[in-house]
């Protein structure tokens, strides 16, 4: 009988068991239900479209130049005589809420060209490389976004870069050819774009490859564009002048802005022709600004780290400008920024530095290679002048130094080793020598297509700051995108350049 029993007590106890197992299960199957159903109600409830807004686009900007360029912050900041790191500086756009990633490759390869990228942001289609706004047969042509904004909302529309305005990545809003390299009839689609305001570098070919077309510049004033040349007149410039191009008063290499430091006082930032982008784009139905800090890519196909450092740090104040119209307007403005492909296979680390890194080196960095070719590489051909001499304006440009100059015991990190000093040497003979013989390979792997001289020296000084380039050309590197602002949870998250175009669409509801 007690056996009975027990079998009993021992049967209600795992039956009891069971059914509170159940029931726990079906309490939490349904909390479970609810939250889902919670969030998916959450995800689906409509967001109003932004009135306003912000595309930066660093050309050739993924994550090694963001970082690098807040590391050298950062060094700049430490301490006096401190030995503990305490880290980066923050640029403006890595404070924003939301960030994401986004790969790149194009229809041609996974180390893309800025006129397919850009496409691909500006319309949501994929292309061959140098192709702007159409198809692989480089028949059919795609609406961007700026376009259908203009068009479907009446929003104003801003383009601005630090290099020239048809430069491929302006052009990729506003332009549809089958080669980038068609600056004439590119400069043709701004005029007719009727968009209200470029600004940033000369255009290229302005009279056609021939110089026997009229000026962009006369057909842009008669289509009723006001074109604006100097810095004066530039800040009298406001909304009430109508469609407006802007060119930069001081032009650098290819006829864009200067590069940051290279810039001069007087000289207006990419943050100025942001803030005057404002003033003539605002209104009460919305307005559309593309900004290209273009000449980051640049200096990284030079590998010029000094350079690409201090123009994404220029970028970076230009989104200051916008985050300042958002303070103003946080309900009605999204700011996004990305980059369009990485330039240059930038690293933070070099073989030589092993696991230390040295950027404050950098600040030794006094202009780019593109201005040390025009103001000293082209003297030294012309003069003759003697290694001596040129060490000298080595030192006084970049900081290098050899182990007899006096502040050798001072700044020990800048000395250049015997080995360095040979290739210092080398590459100065090989630019004297003015050969025109084709190129070796093994020259190419060490100049690239650049000045050997200058970009042996920005070499020589990236590695003792512990900084290195793989590539003189872009890499397939996935991108930042950094948002802020209405609808900026839809750009968190890991996806294709092809998206940014499609989550813009849905946000402002064009077709």
């Amino acid at each position: 009988m007690k056996k009975v029993m027990k079998r009993f007590l021992t049967t209600l106890i795992a039956f009891a068991l069971v059914v509170t197992t159940a029931f726990i299960a079906g309490r939490q199957d349904r909390v479970v239900a609810d939250v889902c159903k919670k969030t998916t109600k959450s995800v689906q409830t409509k967001v109003t479209a932004p009135k306003y807004v912000f595309l930066f686009i660093g050309d050739g900007m993924s994550y090694p130049q963001v970082q690098s360029a807040s590391d050298y912050l950062g060094a700049m900041s430490q301490p006096s005589g401190s030995t503990i790191l305490t880290g980066g500086k923050k640029l403006s756009f890595m404070k924003f809420p939301v960030v994401g990633s986004a790969t790149t490759f194009d229809s041609t390869s996974f180390c893309p060209d800025s006129a397919s990228t850009a496409t691909s942001i500006s319309t949501g289609h994929k292309t061959y490389s140098s192709v702007i706004n159409m198809d692989e047969t480089k028949k059919i042509s795609y609406e961007t976004v700026s376009e259908k904004l203009k068009k479907q909302l009446g929003y104003k529309i801003g383009v601005i870069s630090s290099v020239n305005i048809n430069h491929a990545t302006p052009a990729a809003f506003y332009a549809h050819q089958p080669s980038r390299n068609n600056y004439y009839e590119i400069g043709k689609e701004l005029v007719a774009s009727g968009f209200d305001y470029f600004a940033g570098g000369a255009v290229i070919a302005p009279t056609g490859a021939n110089k026997d077309q009229k000026s962009i510049y006369d057909l842009a004033k008669e289509a009723g564009y006001k074109v604006v040349t100097t810095t004066a007149d530039a800040k009298a410039l406001t909304s009430k002048d109508g469609k407006a191009i802007v060119i930069g008063e001081t032009l650098a290499d290819s006829d864009s802005l200067s590069y940051e430091n290279d810039r001069k006082s007087d000289e207006w930032a990419l943050a100025d022709y942001v803030k005057k982008g404002i003033d003539v784009l605002d209104n009460k139905k919305g307005f559309f600004m593309m900004v290209e800090g273009g000449k980051i890519d640049w200096a990284c196909h030079a590998n010029d780290a000094g350079s690409s450092i201090n123009d994404t740090i220029a970028l970076s104040n230009a989104v200051d400008q916008a985050v300042q119209f958002y303070n103003q307007h946080p309900t009605e403005t999204l700011i996004l920024v990305t980059g369009d492909h990485e330039t240059g296979g930038l690293t933070i680390g070099y073989a030589g530095t092993n696991y230390d890194t040295y950027l404050a080196n950098l600040s030794n960095q006094k202009t780019s290679y593109a201005k040390f070719d025009s103001n000293y590489v082209a003297n030294y051909k012309k003069n003759n002048t003697p290694f001596a001499q040129v060490l000298s304006d080595i030192k006084t440009n970049f900081g290098l130094i050899t182990s007899n100059d006096s502040d050798a015991a001072k700044n020990p990190k800048l000395v250049l080793t015997d080995y360095e000093l040979q290739l210092l040497k080398k590459a100065y003979d090989r630019t004297m020598a003015q050969t025109k013989e084709k190129q070796t390979q093994e020259e190419y792997v060490l100049y690239g297509s650049y000045e050997p001289l200058t970009v042996t020296i920005t070499h020589l000084l990236n590695n003792k700051s512990g900084i290195n380039f793989s590539s003189y050309s872009h890499t397939g590197l996935p991108v930042g995108v950094y948002a802020e602002g209405v609808g900026q949870d839809l750009f968190g998250g890991y996806y294709d350049n092809t998206n940014i175009y499609s989550n813009l669409a849905n946000l402002l509801n064009i077709k």
